[in-house]
């Protein structure tokens, strides 16, 4: 089971990057176990997670939810399309999400080291990460849009 403590960080990390470069407050969903197995018509974000604690993030949306969050990212200029722009710009959000959680874990005294960014998308994804437990947390915003922060990391 992952301890609660390790997911606060996730949370919070989210929370303060939505809000500082997409300009959006995004409130938390009730978080659920899942399996670790990710299908769907969608766009992930895959972040290997070393250290003292190993595992993966998957971050997952819409293809609209990442146009959104592209075009807020870059002061509101139009993404109508997952194109390499919006997607170079939901990996750099992932990238911040997860490098502002791994410097609240430092304060922790738990050193984390992130694996660039793995961008997925398409139709009739599937994919599968570590075997640990997966807790998502859904984050809401904006006319019903969400994003999965899905955490799988364990002790090392």
């Amino acid at each position: 089971m992952v301890n609660v403590e390790y997911i606060n960080p996730f949370i919070e990390a989210a929370q303060t990057v939505i809000r500082d470069f997409c300009h959006i407050e995004a409130k938390v969903g009730k978080p659920f176990l899942t399996q670790a197995t990710y299908e769907g018509s969608t766009l992930m974000v895959i972040v290997g997670i070393t250290g003292d604690l190993r595992g993966q993030v998957l971050i997952n949306m819409s293809s609209e939810v990442a146009c959104s969050l592209a075009s807020h990212m870059m002061m509101g200029m139009p993404v109508n399309e997952l194109n390499d722009m919006a997607k170079s710009a939901i990996s750099e959000l992932a990238n911040m999400i997860l490098g502002n959680a791994a410097t609240l874990f430092s304060k922790k005294a738990i050193n984390l080291d992130i694996t660039p960014p793995s961008v997925c998308a398409g139709m009739n994804l599937s994919i599968s990460v570590s075997d640990s437990k997966t807790i998502c947390i859904p984050l809401l915003f904006d006319d019903n849009q969400s994003i999965e922060i899905n955490v799988a990391i364990k002790d090392k």
